[in-house]
């Protein structure tokens, strides 16, 4: 996964929010961003290696669904806006398991230009949702 520059350079946001979140973040986003490394990291240990997504991959969807059900599960318990954006990327991410496998007359870069589109929108959801969260903190003066 990571064995090119573009790879490695295309995981610095990733760290980058990750970084934000755990240190300016509430409990919603740093919950939601070690959810998000947990599933990065379980998706790099079941995905199949040979024939990557062009097939469906159980494993995988139900790894996606579970991260769909914790955005919508923040979104629910805490006020806060961002896990919804976060569970509309996360829905795309499904709906493209399940359309792609379907539609064969799609090449498979578009299959993860959408996959890759949408995590980026899932870590802009968070790390908006993580100033917003450390702004209304500061105004509040408890930090």
């Amino acid at each position: 996964m990571l064995d090119t520059l573009y790879s490695q350079i295309g995981l610095l946001p990733a760290v980058l929010v990750g970084i934000f979140a755990f240190w300016k973040g509430g409990e919603p986003e740093r919950f939601a961003m070690g959810a998000w490394v947990l599933g990065w990291m379980a998706a790099m240990l079941i995905q199949a290696d040979t024939n990557l997504y062009v097939e469906f991959q159980p494993g995988l969807f139900v790894l996606d669904l579970a991260m769909l059900a914790i955005f919508v599960g923040l979104a629910w318990r805490y006020r806060r806006s961002w896990p919804i954006w976060a569970a509309a990327c996360q829905t795309i991410v499904l709906t493209t398991h399940i359309a792609f496998p379907l539609v064969n007359a799609a090449p498979i870069e578009a299959f993860y230009t959408v996959l890759n589109l949408a995590g980026y929108g899932i870590l802009v959801a968070l790390g908006v949702g993580t100033f917003w969260a450390w702004q209304d903190r500061r105004a509040a003066g408890l930090e």
